[in-house]
């Protein structure tokens, strides 16, 4: 019988390859499955790369595949056809429907949506979704055993499209691209805002405690003036879909919202990634203990 592994990463790209790490670095025993191992990049010491579904079936599977409905779907009848209901299957789909992908399954209650953030190794927080026939000690056992690699978790009761942290990004962004677009402020003054204002003082108190604190009566008038005028469109905001039918994608084309040209990107990326591990690091135990949700919050 060959090695037996607890965690399976099907996919050796980037995601693929952080998340290997973020098991592998904690202690279990991690492999990821490639197409091509000859042609995959190296991951680290202590991950294995294996080209065949092992013999013995892991405890979790994080498939991270490209977003190809049909090359997911391949994968899991392999997966179910090697294991049956033996291990725990989930997809790191940042796009796809999941309940559309469980549909076909024939353990669905097995199945559920773990979903990382770019670096898979640095970044802290994962999220986990069920869909409606994800059993409970299924979901509780995932939750676990990506807690027990360091990650901070957040659980959706339902899978729904852009889960929490995407819906949370594009609700703000689809308020900033209108100011944009009505030429009220540009992007690099909303990047202030964010990067002055927001973005430090959410690390802090979060976005709901924040309210707390600063009092729900003064947030409540608030929210009523100001929310009826929010931009409350269900369209895709015209002036990012002008940028992207024109070719202008930022620094894959060297112009976007900013003006990349003659910026030594790598340099400027990994700069940026030193200074959030630095800002996460500080955050590290050093947060006093929030207060408990309140009864009528709970569940």
């Amino acid at each position: 019988m060959g090695q037996a592994y607890q965690i399976l990463v099907a996919g050796s790209g980037v995601m693929g390859r952080g998340i290997a790490l973020s098991f592998q670095r904690t202690g279990h025993r991690t492999a990821v499955l490639s197409r091509s191992v000859a042609g995959a990049a190296e991951i680290g010491e202590g991950v294995a790369l294996i080209d065949a579904l092992p013999e013995t079936p892991p405890e979790l599977i994080i498939e991270s595949v490209p977003e190809k409905t049909d090359l997911k779907l391949e994968l899991y009848a392999r997966i179910e056809a090697a294991y049956g209901g033996g291990t725990i299957l989930a997809s790191n789909t940042s796009g796809l429907s999941l309940p559309d992908l469980a549909a076909g399954l024939a353990h669905p209650e097995r199945f559920l949506g773990i979903h990382y953030f770019q670096p898979a190794d640095v970044a802290p927080v994962v999220e986990i979704a069920r869909v409606p026939a994800t059993g409970e000690e299924v979901l509780a056992r995932a939750d676990a055993l990506v807690r027990a690699s360091g990650k901070l978790t957040v659980v959706m009761q339902e899978a729904l499209p852009g889960l929490l942290i995407n819906r949370l990004q594009h609700a703000l962004l689809h308020e900033a691209y209108y100011l944009i677009e009505r030429g009220i402020c540009t992007a690099a003054e909303i990047d202030v805002a964010a990067r002055h204002l927001l973005g430090p003082r959410m690390a802090v108190t979060g976005l709901i405690e924040q309210k707390d604190l600063s009092g729900l009566d003064t947030h409540a008038l608030a929210q009523a003036a100001i929310v009826p005028h929010l931009h409350h469109g269900a369209e895709a905001n015209e002036v990012v879909q002008a940028k992207y039918r024109s070719g202008r994608l930022g620094i894959k084309t060297g112009t976007g919202f900013y003006d990349w040209a003659g910026m030594d990107v790598p340099a400027y990326q990994k700069a940026c990634g030193e200074l959030l591990t630095a800002v996460l690091e500080s955050l590290d135990g050093r947060l006093p203990p929030g207060p408990p949700l309140a009864a009528d919050d709970d569940g």
